[in-house]
């Protein structure tokens, strides 16, 4: 087994001396493919271009709601999603950055002005902080003080992602969420694949077997974890390719709540939950997850614990949710709704 101080040498050398931009990939897993989101196409347009181009991640894990909120970003690297975040949380809100590179860190500060006075803000409100993701006891943040944790393309570089869970169910505040993409790997890798430099550096020898990462996810107490959106990864490197063998790679964007109560199975109490509309960005359709889609206006049918995911979190003042747990319908059917399925893109059921 590879020490985890190795592993962390391996990184903090390939992202801070080795790449200079993100076009110095050798493959395309940890790059976003596809444009953004068109709610975030204006934020990104005012991020300095020093920090986009050094911009490494797999996806745009930038949240809806979160409008004065406090949140963090694991493995911030230069702060192309803080700064997009800090734009989203206000002058009242305040996001944080921790990366484990001090060549990233210096370019997401050496722009923290130039950032500031862009957005029009007249006190800085991010903050950047060298650390490693598995020790965030030793951030300057209280636990149970955060509203979101982000992170794009960093959790699989961890050599303890246990850590990394649960150092971020112990900051979230309850009804907190971690919201965030990362690359998934459809089996457990081979010694030769995840012991490899360049392959966990580029993102593929540390991604996990996703059902083993979500039963981790579960036994840290996020205890029904949510994909919004899952793609293939195209490493596009012929020797690499042959390295990784058969195993296949996505890139997923996933949402973990910190919630008590949530159950290991979606059960029916017979509620329903109709989004108000106004989601900045999300005014006439909010996907919870692939497979829970919401148009304004509309009564949905809701399991039990996805009833709490929008009654019990910061989403609450944009949704009604109607009934309780006072009585038991038996198991929930838990498919796609009506306005999933009839947008013609529903994935199918969660369970």
């Amino acid at each position: 087994m590879t020490e985890a101080s190795e592993l962390h040498a391996w990184i903090q050398d390939y992202y801070g001396r080795v790449l200079e931009k993100s076009e110095d990939l050798a493959t395309d897993a940890c790059c976003a493919s596809g444009a953004p989101p068109r709610w975030i196409a204006d934020p990104l347009a005012r991020v300095h271009d020093d920090v986009v181009s050094r911009f490494y991640g797999c996806g745009f894990p930038i949240p809806a709601a979160i409008q004065a909120c406090r949140v963090l970003d694991l493995g911030c690297g230069s702060g192309r999603d803080v700064y997009l975040a800090s734009q989203l949380v206000g002058p009242t809100g305040f996001v944080y950055g921790v990366d484990m590179t001090p060549e990233q860190l210096a370019v997401a500060r050496r722009t923290l002005d130039w950032h500031m006075d862009r957005f029009g803000f007249d006190e800085p409100n991010v903050g950047f902080h060298q650390g490693f993701i598995e020790d965030l006891d030793s951030l300057p943040i209280a636990p149970g003080s955060v509203d979101v944790v982000i992170s794009n393309c960093v959790v699989n570089l961890s050599p303890a992602k246990q850590a990394v869970l649960a150092g971020v169910h112990r900051l979230l505040k309850p009804g907190g969420e971690f919201f965030f993409s990362d690359i998934l790997a459809d089996r457990r890798l081979p010694e030769d694949v995840s012991a490899d430099p360049l392959l966990h550096s580029e993102c593929l020898g540390g991604a996990p077997y996703g059902p083993d990462f979500l039963s981790l996810a579960r036994r840290s107490g996020f205890l029904d974890p949510r994909v919004l959106s899952r793609a293939p990864v195209t490493i596009r490197n012929p020797a690499i390719e042959r390295r990784v063998g058969a195993a296949r790679f996505t890139s997923e964007t996933l949402r973990l709540f910190k919630l008590e109560g949530l159950e290991e199975r979606c059960e029916d109490y017979g509620q329903t939950a109709r989004y108000r509309g106004g989601i900045p960005g999300h005014e006439t359709f909010f996907a919870l997850d692939d497979h829970h889609l919401f148009e304004a206006g509309r009564p949905e049918r809701v399991c039990g614990n996805t009833a709490a995911m929008l009654e019990d979190t910061r989403f609450r003042p944009w949704f009604e949710v109607r009934g309780d747990r006072s009585r038991h319908f038996g198991a929930f059917p838990c498919v796609a709704t009506l306005a999933q399925q009839q947008r013609g893109d529903a994935p199918g059921a969660c369970c």
